[in-house]
């Protein structure tokens, strides 16, 4: 049993390596910067949206604030002239003014949180895009081959490797950051 595990752990070791092979890293590196451009046109057509949108709340908002002002007035004035018939019709405006003027201020709401929401994909998308456009500048930029035949800076995976920070490095960074700080 543990022979079959071995023999199987060994074929997918070499079937990855032949599509590892197979595979050109800058082609892939160029196709993933083309999908993320692409991504950040459509979080940035998003975020353009979303505007608009909270432009045209804001102004049916204010809209119906100023509505909501005449119905009072025109209440005022007809509980002056009694004409409680005529008061009743406007307190039913005023009523569905108010359900109007609720579900927009909820909308705006709403439209304020997805409009930050996409404004954070659109700040991570950036970010994203620009460490990938260095990575494809850091690709490009390998050095050549030197007269002795042995390639400087050829392993990819070795510069991917180098270039990522884990959360690890960062915590522990923090804590002598933080201690340095404390016995200061």
């Amino acid at each position: 049993m543990a022979l079959i595990k071995r023999l199987s752990q060994l074929f997918k070791a070499d079937f990855h390596a032949v599509l590892d092979q197979i595979e050109e890293p800058e082609q892939l590196l160029k196709q993933a910067i083309r999908d993320m451009e692409d991504e950040l046109a459509a979080a940035g057509q998003r975020v353009i949206l979303g505007a608009h949108e909270q432009e045209a709340l804001s102004v049916r908002i204010s809209e119906q604030e100023d509505r909501l002002t005449e119905i009072d007035d025109q209440i005022d004035l007809c509980f002056e002239s009694e004409k409680h018939d005529l008061a009743k019709n406007l307190i039913r405006k005023k009523l569905e003014a108010g359900r109007l003027m609720k579900h927009l201020q909820t909308r705006h709401v709403a439209n304020e949180k997805y409009l930050a929401e996409q404004r954070a994909v659109l700040d991570e998308n950036q970010s994203t895009l620009e460490a990938l456009r260095q990575k494809a500048e850091l690709f490009t930029q390998r050095v050549s081959i030197p007269a002795d035949g042995v390639p400087e800076f050829d392993d990819i995976a070795w510069m991917a490797r180098e270039m990522t920070v884990g959360e690890d490095e960062v915590e522990i960074a923090f804590l002598r950051e933080k201690t340095r700080r404390i016995t200061s």
